[in-house]
């Protein structure tokens, strides 16, 4: 199973959790960002490192969700020992399970899939388990379904100090773990669609007789335009509509079906379905990618565990009622139907319509700047000559090169710490540099006096445990750090495994080794090092060492130009809303969303200098926008995409900004591969003849600074001129 980074990047969350003195652990995941790979890869990678663990994931609800989350872990994970409730009852809790559970069946009235000796036998079940020194983790699902008396009844029999709630749209748990996965990763990744795009080139006064009618003739007409273009790119996905309306609506539900039967989308012809608790029509393989049917209607909720990823439309009809805002509705449309995203603002985005402020501010709220008004603009006509070579990947590595990898970390340490053939000199460089060389475990803890439990622990003496080694029982804990090590970079356990042990393992034969240790000394220096050893490898990936050459076959090169129009998303509520004259598209606003803080400053000096000919703001991933291949010291190809094109006096340059300096020049960058980005932007500058460079904002003279020739992160250095200078 190859997870994607940001996957990677919760699971060790998790397990930095599960280490952490709160008993909840909550992981806020947006709805199609992976959430049962994530957590299937946490159970079998913390079951293998932490002996004697029992993982029980309740679901909620009618259906069959517990099933489904068990029969992906199946599939992900082929050695994984899962059980059912009903295997629960008839074999009891054993070492390494992963038990999926539906929690309603236990503890919902009049339910009877447990009757009370049953669920005495249950009771007594976890009894056994925790006499046998077993213990508990309980992984809640849902967790917004999930917050009653009856549900945490249950968990307190698992005796756990370990509960993980899984939601989109979490509850306030006081004192919680909270792990949240940015949403713009998930879209960076392709899963989820870009932006949800509310009322798109809604008028400033309408008037309509029918408010119904209005709002799905424009989902109606959006639908169409979907279609077109998903066949024009040869995709046979028929985008579906999902209409929601109120409970208790019945004349709502007949104005629907109405409008829809005057365009030929019935329940005979199958292209209208239905998802009611009194009424279902058309469900069977309504989630095919290419199924018959148009819209769906629903009424408030839908159905926990509903995927439909060709969903790209909610349509949210009200009346008179007083409903509440459910988010999870919105979460249905975001999913991509192939989880990648197909180089189109269109196709890449999902869209709302509605007449219910109270919807479209709660969707504002939880969504951010992932939700925001939109107008189609138009390329002014002389810009839409400008052309440029946009490079993409061909043949994608998914997985790092541990050759590769091993490599690039051998290097980091001899540029790094100075490391060379002498391994006793190199066990002196790295003391010197804070990694711990003992034959003894050491654990720490604190000494001293405190009036409050939130102290700092500089206020207090460090007290240094030792632990003497016990292969047997440290062992998992070696598994434990290795595998935290390799999450940092997205390497499999045993390349990772491997990796250490040429380094630094006297029986593993490596001409670049840095020390020749005794197992047992591997195992203490691991776990003794591992946040070291974590840094440093991290760093190792981004590190300037020497730029992978990369193979000319596995790139492609298109000609980009500019596209024709564009869906500009915007701030509607901002109280600056100027027209940004030198941008490339009529009506680009200043108040444009997304945005960085760099990127507005960036925008706002191009707007105002005489030098400056227009601005593109070009987008972070897509086939239609400007892309430069590069990889990573692993040889792992990664695609950069920069932020500006502009003209400037007649020439053409590209930009990239970067978080800036503050006041002291202390680096506000979080891109540890921004040096590699330079290197890489600069090349393709050379080779084409254009110009330009990195930008960042420097804090002190409160001036954006332009980098051009040699990258550095002292702002004080002669590679960082006035952006201003230089545009003269």
């Amino acid at each position: 199973m190859q997870l994607k980074e940001f996957q990677l990047k919760a699971v060790k969350d998790l397990f930095e959790a599960m280490d952490s003195p709160a008993r909840d652990i909550i992981l806020k995941s947006p709805t199609g960002s992976g959430k049962t790979i994530i957590l299937t890869y946490f159970m079998h990678q913390y079951i293998q490192s932490v002996p004697k663990t029992v993982f029980v994931w309740l679901t909620p609800g009618k259906g069959n969700l517990e099933e489904q989350s068990k029969t992906k872990m199946d599939k992900y994970i082929h050695a994984s020992q899962t059980k059912l409730l009903s295997d629960v009852m008839t074999g009891g809790f054993e070492e390494n399970d992963s038990c999926f559970i539906n929690w309603e069946k236990l503890t919902k009235k009049g339910n009877n899939a447990l009757k009370d000796g049953e669920r005495t036998n249950f009771i007594e079940h976890i009894d056994h388990a925790l006499n046998d020194g077993l213990h508990f983790v309980v992984i809640v699902d849902e967790s917004h379904q999930n917050n009653t008396v009856k549900a945490d009844e249950i968990i307190q029999y698992f005796h756990t100090d370990k509960i993980i709630r899984c939601s989109a749209t979490p509850k306030g748990i006081k004192n919680a773990e909270i792990i949240e996965i940015p949403e713009e990763d998930v879209i960076a990744e392709g899963l989820i669609k870009k932006m949800l795009i509310i009322n798109e080139d809604f008028p400033q006064v309408i008037e309509t007789e029918s408010q119904t009618e209005y709002l799905l003739e424009k989902a109606y007409d959006k639908q169409r335009k979907l279609r077109s273009a998903f066949l024009s790119a040869g995709k046979d996905i028929n985008p579906l509509i999902v209409v929601q309306i109120p409970n208790k609506s019945e004349k709502l539900q007949d104005d629907v079906e109405r409008y829809f039967e005057k365009q030929g989308v019935t329940y005979e012809n199958q292209q209208l379905a239905v998802w009611l608790s009194d009424m279902h029509e058309n469900l069977e393989g309504i989630d095919e990618p290419n199924a018959k049917s148009v819209a769906v209607i629903i009424k408030q909720a839908v159905a926990t565990g509903w995927d439909c990823p060709r969903a790209h439309i909610l349509v949210k009809l009200r009346d008179n009622m007083d409903e509440t805002f459910e988010i999870q509705t919105i979460g249905r449309i975001r999913r991509m139907p192939e989880a990648k995203h197909y180089g189109s603002d269109l196709l890449d985005s999902c869209y709302l319509y509605t007449f219910d402020e109270k919807f479209t501010a709660g969707v504002k709220m939880s969504l951010g700047k992932g939700a925001l008004e939109a107008q189609t603009l138009f390329l002014k006509n002389e810009y839409k000559d400008i052309t440029l070579t946009s490079e993409q990947r061909t043949m994608v590595t998914q997985t790092r090169n541990p050759q590769k990898a091993l490599l690039a970390v051998a290097k980091y340490f001899e540029q790094e710490y100075k490391t060379g053939g002498n391994k006793t000199e190199n066990m002196t460089r790295l003391q010197t540099a804070g990694f711990v060389f003992n034959d003894a475990i050491l654990r720490h803890t604190y000494s001293g006096e405190t009036a409050t439990l939130d102290f700092k622990s500089d206020d207090m003496n460090t007290v240094v445990v030792t632990e003497k080694l016990d292969t047997h029982e440290h062992g998992h804990l070696y598994h434990n750090k290795i595998g935290k090590i390799g999450l940092e970079i997205g390497m499999e356990y045993s390349y990772m495994n491997t990796i250490i042990r040429k380094l630094f393992d006297k029986n593993f034969t490596y001409s670049r080794k840095i020390l020749a240790l005794e197992p047992r000394q591997v195992y203490t220096f691991v776990i003794n090092n591992a946040e070291l050893l974590k840094y440093t490898i991290r760093e190792a990936m981004a590190a300037e060492l020497t730029q992978l050459v990369i193979d000319d076959k596995s790139i492609s090169k298109a000609t980009f130009r500019i596209p024709q129009s564009c869906i500009f998303t915007y701030d509607g509520t901002a109280k600056t809303q100027l027209e940004m004259k030198k941008n490339v598209y009529q009506g680009y606003l200043s108040s444009a969303e997304v945005r960085s803080s760099s990127e507005r400053k960036f925008e706002k000096f191009c707007e105002k200098a005489d030098s400056v000919d227009w601005v593109y703001k070009n987008g972070d991933k897509g086939n239609e926008y400007l892309s430069i291949v590069y990889a990573d010291n692993s040889e792992k190809q990664k695609n950069f995409y920069p932020d500006y094109i502009i003209g400037v006096n007649g020439e053409t340059w590209i930009i990239e900004t970067k978080g800036g300096f503050d006041r002291s020049g202390n680096s506000q960058d979080i891109d540890i591969f921004t040096p590699k980005k330079f290197e890489v932007l600069k090349d393709y500058l050379t080779r084409y003849n254009l110009k330009g460079g990195i930008v960042r904002y420097d804090g002190k003279s409160e001036e954006l600074c332009i980098c051009m020739d040699s990258y550095s992160e002292d702002i004080n250095s002669d590679s960082w001129k006035l952006l201003s200078e230089i545009m003269e």
